[in-house]
């Protein structure tokens, strides 16, 4: 696939930024397209860096994965439950029903992200433990 762009910077600027990641201007650009075509689909949706990689969360909002974890858990009725996260997360039901939309698409990404957050909140609740044993000996 051959691509024109309509600013002639465009390509300077895609591999200074691919160098600056240390990445193929190739791989750079499939992401920037990919999550260009997710945002249009969702557009309360964009993607951030952060500790855990790259990541779509609500703009000017938390992670995708933050709400889909209060709103899939816990004991509140299935019908309050967009409510609740709202007023919780100080969010607008709207961008509640994004994230819901969002996830309605990428489940499996989202879930994986859930799962990993879950992995590693355990382990370093283990690790805290066994140091807590350590000092009261």
């Amino acid at each position: 696939m051959s691509l024109r762009f309509p600013n002639e910077s465009i390509p300077d600027r895609l591999r200074e930024q691919a160098r600056r990641r240390d990445s193929s201007m190739s791989s750079l650009a499939a992401r920037f397209i990919e999550e260009g075509l997710r945002m249009d689909a969702h557009p309360a949706i964009c993607f951030r860096d952060g500790p855990a990689g790259r990541r779509p969360v609500l703009i000017g909002g938390p992670e995708v994965a933050d709400v889909v974890s209060a709103l899939t858990g816990g004991e509140v009725p299935v019908e309050q439950r967009r409510a609740r996260v709202a007023e919780m997360m100080c969010l607008r039901e709207s961008l509640v029903d994004a994230a819901l939309g969002y996830y309605a698409e990428y489940t499996a990404e989202v879930d994986a992200e859930i799962t990993a957050r879950q992995q590693s909140a355990d382990k370093h609740e283990q690790l805290w433990t066994r140091q807590q044993a350590l000092l009261a000996q």
